[in-house]
């Protein structure tokens, strides 16, 4: 096949590349440029796409004697990933950039200049895989459940997996992968993998924010509405969060509290008790399926609402308004923007952006 591999200057996609090159594919790498602050730099572990993983990238790509080009998306991510990021905390939602990442850049935007460039299929280095099943191409976990991706690819349709090339999913474990990269001579094998949100390195999610929309005085209230604080901004609080809550108002059984709902309207931010963080019902109207969809307008299976948070048992209900999903027992701290993925064994069913929830505990008690 004709691939295009998109390195992104880490040590999985380099060797990810590799063994496409090695498995006989005619194979070209392609770095994507997204920030539009050429001069960025990266600190550790810190950032992504930075102009050291582009050097990083190119020197993979010349040990492994393929063409490499670097794509400027910049402006494109900016639009559908960025700007969708600030809006979604503006209404009050808790946005997960790398799915929006994975469906409008990696997997949309590369993917469709691919195919005009006549490639066949992209090359990441992802760990998930895919398998042929009965009614057609299916996307599964990785054999290494730590390392397992599947969660953030759970946004791909059908479409898209027919041209998608995962050559890490069936490794072992991400040692082996390291071990390949320095084998091969691979100056990346020991670089450390990215984490945070790539646009905002420094980690300062709500300094980040203030900066981009301003501040605002609210209200912090209780579930009766008393107000127990006050904030400067509504989007720099998320579901579940504790600490920088600064309220004036202690409980009345000295615990701590925690951010259950954002309302945006009102710029209002209301804590309660651990407890109330616990949800019976999520539902969403945005939703896909990864290759076929379920036959049956109900069904069990697992629903994962975070990249690393455990499957939980749930039985979902596809109408035509979204997808309805009761779990066995109670997740914890789900918010709206969060994406759920559904899952049947190791495999991807769909996925939906959560736009309700339920809570299991009523209030008052």
């Amino acid at each position: 096949m004709r691939i295009l591999a998109a390195m992104s200057g880490g040590v999985d996609s380099a060797v990810a590349a590799a063994r496409a090159v090695e498995a006989g594919h005619d194979v070209v790498g392609v770095h994507l440029a997204l920030s539009r602050a050429g001069g960025t730099l990266r600190t550790g572990s810190r950032g992504c796409c930075t102009i050291e993983d582009a050097m990083d990238a190119r020197r993979a790509a010349d040990r492994l004697g393929i063409p490499f080009y670097v794509w400027d998306f910049s402006e494109r991510f900016r639009d559908d990933v960025i700007d969708d990021f600030i809006a979604e905390y503006q209404a009050g939602r808790t946005p997960n950039p790398c799915m929006r990442c994975n469906e409008k850049i990696k997997f949309a935007a590369l993917l469709e200049r691919a195919i005009e460039l006549g490639f066949d299929a992209v090359c990441t280095g992802h760990y998930a895989t895919l398998i042929e099943g009965e009614s057609g191409l299916e996307l599964h976990r990785a054999s290494d459940n730590a390392k397992d991706q599947s969660y953030v690819l759970g946004v791909l349709n059908a479409e898209q997996l027919a041209h998608t090339y995962f050559p890490l999913g069936t490794t072992p474990s991400k040692a082996i992968v390291r071990a390949e990269a320095a084998e091969r001579g691979l100056t990346v094998a020991q670089k450390p993998d990215s984490h945070d949100i790539c646009f905002i390195p420094d980690g300062d999610t709500r300094g980040w924010l203030a900066e981009k929309v301003g501040t605002a005085t609210g209200e912090i209230v209780d579930r009766s509405g008393a107000v127990v604080g006050s904030h400067e901004g509504a989007h720099g609080f998320t579901v579940g969060q504790r600490r920088g809550l600064k309220l004036g108002v202690p409980a009345p059984d000295g615990k701590p509290r925690f951010v259950l709902e954002v309302r945006p309207v009102s710029n209002t931010v209301v804590v309660g008790p651990k407890e109330a963080l616990a949800i019976g019902e999520i539902s969403g109207a945005r939703f896909s399926w990864a290759g076929a969809g379920p036959a049956d307008a109900d069904f069990l299976c697992h629903v994962q609402i975070r990249a690393h948070a455990e499957p939980v048992p749930a039985t979902a209900f596809v109408t035509a308004d979204g997808v309805r999903v009761v779990p066995e027992q109670p997740l914890d701290g789900v918010a709206p923007g969060q994406t759920a993925v559904l899952y049947i064994g190791t495999r991807v069913l769909g996925q939906f952006t959560i736009d309700t929830t339920v809570s299991a505990v009523p209030v008052g008690v």
